[in-house]
């Protein structure tokens, strides 16, 4: 246990002269007693004199961390100000000791800020060499789940179908409910939208074809795969960064299996499997509340809805949809799983990756959308 002397005071006197400031302390400058002159010195280094100052510490009994870090910001604040600071110490262990704590207080200062378009440059190289990691790393999962240990000739069990089937009931069957609601509001919110325009102009019946294309061609797809994103891609990140953090992985390594081939590949290619069924779901249930929303708001019977739809849309209209589906679920799969195999071993990391894979596979199923939209303009499908 550490004795407080209450009695110790901390001495500090003054002396302006024509030619320079002395300053004399003494007493004891420890963490209980320098609050006695903190406001004296602090003053002293926003002084705007510009005489040179002489700090006598021959009269110091005691000195600590706190008391030496007290004379640091004086001579720091002095010498912002270009004026020159001179230090007389008789004792030997309170040099070192001042010296220790220049020292460290110097190694820590943060360094100079870079200019606005520094910054920037920097971290578009950021960018640029994060995304050269991940194409790297994508086209490795890509690979091994092909032609990783799992497929090879000889080996059996290598594909495993339970596993598979386990993760569609997963990601597919349990999808639904949110997919169908989902896709269900989705269709009366374009279709109330687009009657209450239309209806301005007499052609409250060309609803069919707006919701029947714009669903069937974008939103049913684009719509499903953010949400299985949201939902499949998380869980499949949480769960990798999950047996990276716990060495389960390393451990798969070791005793010669293939991790991509046990791990990431049934979910890919579950994934894969279960992206275009919830699509045409999604299809299903929007056009159902367009259906309910035409039929209540402007009068349009189902009969003569689902009529007019079968005149505006055909086979290319929705198989537009769903082709993309398995390429959304490549890249849900892929993004997902990099970014799982990129956790440490900390629970801030596996929220960061998370987080992360839910942001990417969004924003690059969301560009492939567009360039499917564009490479359909071009072949006129």
């Amino acid at each position: 246990m550490i004795e407080v002397d209450h009695d110790a005071s901390a001495g500090l006197e003054i002396i302006s002269g024509p030619e320079n400031v002395q300053i004399i302390i003494s007493g004891t400058w420890t963490g209980s007693t320098v609050d006695q002159v903190d406001q004296q010195m602090r003053a002293l280094g926003q002084d705007s004199s510009t005489l040179p100052i002489t700090i006598d510490m021959r009269g110091v009994e005691r000195l600590d961390t706190a008391g030496a870090w007290i004379i640091h910001r004086l001579k720091s604040a002095a010498g912002k100000k270009g004026v020159e600071t001179q230090l007389t110490v008789d004792d030997e262990r309170h040099s070192v000791l001042l010296n220790a704590v220049d020292i460290e207080i110097d190694a820590v200062k943060p360094p100079k800020g870079d200019n606005i378009v520094i910054r920037l440059l920097s971290q578009i190289g950021k960018v640029v060499i994060e995304f050269r990691t991940d194409f790297i790393m994508g086209s490795h999962i890509i690979g091994a789940s092909i032609r990783g240990a799992q497929m090879k000739p000889g080996k059996s069990g290598g594909i495993r179908l339970n596993s598979i089937v386990h993760q569609m009931e997963v990601m597919g069957l349990q999808a639904v409910p949110i997919i169908a609601l989902m896709s269900f509001l989705i269709g009366i919110i374009i279709a109330q939208q687009g009657a209450l325009q239309l209806k301005v102009f007499g052609a409250e019946i060309f609803v069919v074809d707006l919701v029947g294309i714009l669903h069937l061609r974008e939103i049913g797809v684009l719509l499903t795969a953010i949400m299985v994103a949201g939902r499949t891609g998380s869980a499949i990140t949480a769960e990798l960064g999950s047996m990276k953090m716990r060495e389960e992985i390393d451990a798969l390594t070791v005793i010669g299996l293939n991790p991509v081939g046990v791990l990431i590949f049934p979910r890919i290619v579950a994934l894969i499997l279960v992206l275009p069924m919830l699509a045409f779901v999604s299809d299903i249930f929007g056009i159902a509340g367009a259906i309910l929303v035409s039929w209540i708001y402007v009068d349009i019977p189902p009969e003569l809805f689902i009529s007019n739809l079968r005149n505006a849309v055909d086979l290319t209209t929705v198989f537009s949809g769903l082709i993309k589906a398995p390429f959304m679920a490549l890249i849900i799969g892929v993004v997902a799983s990099i970014e799982g195999m990129k956790v440490s071993g900390s629970a801030e990391s596996l929220g960061k990756h998370t987080t992360s894979s839910v942001v990417k596979s969004i924003f690059v199923v969301i560009v492939v959308d567009g360039l499917f939209a564009i490479f359909y303009g071009i072949i006129d499908f």
